[in-house]
């Protein structure tokens, strides 16, 4: 037997390659993204021998790990975890791991196709689980999607567990590369995917893993670790949600979500999170939702930071859409105005001072009467939603992102006007649409708190020389009386399709949002 001939059995034997004991935890998969520099990505996995030596490969590079001592969930195996390098190259690699036996055999398991690029988590209900194909425009995007071929998608099950699990219970569509099948998937959400797309388009082509884990007709409290609904006062109790296909009533207690859909990846280092939810919380603990949202979102970056050994920021980004619209007429004062306010944590804007790193994008001028409250115009939620994360998650500038903000308001002298001043810090102007969707009351305080009928419209104009204000009128029920209140777009559906009366003038597709001030 030659030298050459006896190496390369050698070689063969050495890494035969048997069904072993060894395994990668179940979302980790060929054509998967994995997080790129300056954090560290981690690839983890399981193998029924406790204690076991197991050999990472990849890029030219070996790391050495052993599994833990103990059975760490229901399967009974042992989990193994190796901390890569901060990698910057994008790929693709293969990655191996090796388990040595005691036969002397190894045995090898390997992931093809690897990038590193920027892994979004995508979560929520209905309005995040509404597919691409659905959306208006949605055969273009599915026909162009191949020219995206580092855009990865992973979809998860919509499953529910009484307890915390370390791994997905089911999956519904497995790490693809996009393309008309992946993208036209029914498991393919269409802000999740706009907003990888149009990300990727201003970052030179970077990959982008998009994680899409949602569930129709869900509140935040089943998306919640229980520190959430203890802070917050809530109690663990069941209720009844409807499947978003109207088809069969389910129960589900709170936090079952987060523990199937959301704890398994928080193994796994991402960039940030991007969330479409609310709806179902317009009648449930409504005045709750500033804490429950609040905390929801800071106990996720803790529990991720914690559980990646801190390589997942522990502010990392985390952008929201604000919910949109539902009946038709613009009467309907109901509960989604208070949804939008506790969902800037009642600021009326993010980012602001109660979380870092929040970013969102407001959808209430986007009505789409047939569509009800699953508006089919995704692809402006998807432009806004993005213009924020490049602003907030990548710190691009000079890209408007933001409606205009207020500041101040006052009374102009010698007349019956209210100016309404915002801040030249998010625009340079502001571009006054229409005159409709103010309205200010000037009634006791805990009356115009408590009472929706007693607000009375204020109709908008512009000042002349002045492009960061706008004035208002004060309708005759209030002059000469103390003004208590202050409101703008305080609907369920407060303006026709894009007819909002405020928009940053620099990009004038970015309205200012709902607002309520009490003096």
């Amino acid at each position: 037997m030659n030298k050459l001939y006896l190496v390369g059995f050698l070689i063969a034997f050495f890494f035969l390659r048997v069904d072993g004991t060894v395994r990668f935890a179940n979302y980790y998969q060929n054509h998967m993204v994995l997080q790129r520099a300056p954090q560290r990505a981690i690839v983890w996995g399981y193998v029924e021998d406790f204690n076991a030596p197991i050999v990472l490969t990849m890029n030219r590079k070996i790391y050495r790990t052993r599994s833990s001592s103990s059975a760490i969930d229901r399967t009974g195996e042992s989990i193994w975890s190796v901390t890569l390098d901060a990698q910057s190259e994008e790929g693709p690699f293969s990655i191996d791991v090796h388990q040595p036996l005691p036969n002397g055999t190894i045995v090898t398991i390997t992931l093809h196709d690897v990038l590193f690029g920027d892994v979004w988590i995508c979560s929520g209900q209905s309005n995040m689980t509404f597919a691409v194909r659905n959306m208006f425009n949605g055969s273009i995007e599915i026909e162009n999607a191949d020219k995206y071929p580092k855009i990865r998608l992973f979809t998860a099950s919509r499953q529910q567990s009484s307890t915390p699990e370390e791994e997905l219970l089911a999956i519904a569509l497995p790490w693809s590369v996009a393309s008309a099948d992946s993208v036209g998937s029914p498991y393919t959400s269409a802000v999740c995917w706009l907003y990888g797309r149009m990300v990727q388009e201003e970052l030179d082509g970077r990959p982008i893993g998009l994680v899409h884990t949602s569930w129709g007709g869900t509140a935040v409290e089943l998306w919640s670790p229980p520190q959430v609904l203890k802070d917050c006062g809530i109690s663990r109790n069941s209720r009844v949600t409807i499947e978003e296909d109207n088809q069969l009533d389910i129960v589900l207690n709170n936090t079952v979500l987060y523990n199937a859909m959301i704890h398994p990846f928080t193994r796994m280092v991402i960039k940030g999170a991007l969330w479409y939810q609310g709806e179902a919380n317009v009648n449930f603990n409504r005045d709750k939702y500033k804490c429950t949202f609040s905390k929801m979102i800071q106990y996720w970056r803790s529990i991720w930071h914690e559980r990646t050994t801190s390589n997942t920021d522990s502010t990392f980004p985390f952008g929201f859409v604000q919910l949109s619209t539902r009946e038709a007429t613009g009467n309907v004062i109901g509960g989604f105005p208070w949804i939008r306010w506790h969902q800037t944590f009642d600021v009326g804007y993010v980012p602001n001072d109660v979380l870092p790193n929040v970013f969102m994008a407001t959808a209430m001028d986007l009505r789409d009467d047939k569509g009800g409250i699953h508006p089919r115009n995704k692809l402006d939620v998807g432009y806004r939603l993005s213009r924020s994360g490049l602003a907030i998650a990548y710190n691009l500038t000079n890209i408007p992102y933001q409606g205009p903000i207020i500041v101040d308001f006052s009374i102009i002298p010698h007349t019956h006007q209210i100016q309404v001043m915002y801040s030249d810090k998010i625009s340079r102007g502001v571009h006054l649409r229409n005159t409709n969707g103010f309205e200010i009351c000037c009634i006791a305080e805990d009356v115009c708190k408590s009472n929706e009928t007693v607000w009375v419209t204020a109709p908008a104009s512009e000042i002349k020389g002045s492009p960061l204000s706008i004035s208002l009128t004060i309708p005759s029920p209030c002059i000469s009386k103390k003004l208590f209140g202050y409101r703008y777009l305080w609907r369920e559906t407060p303006c026709a399709y894009k007819e909002a009366a405020v928009y940053n003038i620099e990009d004038q597709d970015i309205p200012a949002a709902p607002y309520i001030h009490f003096f």
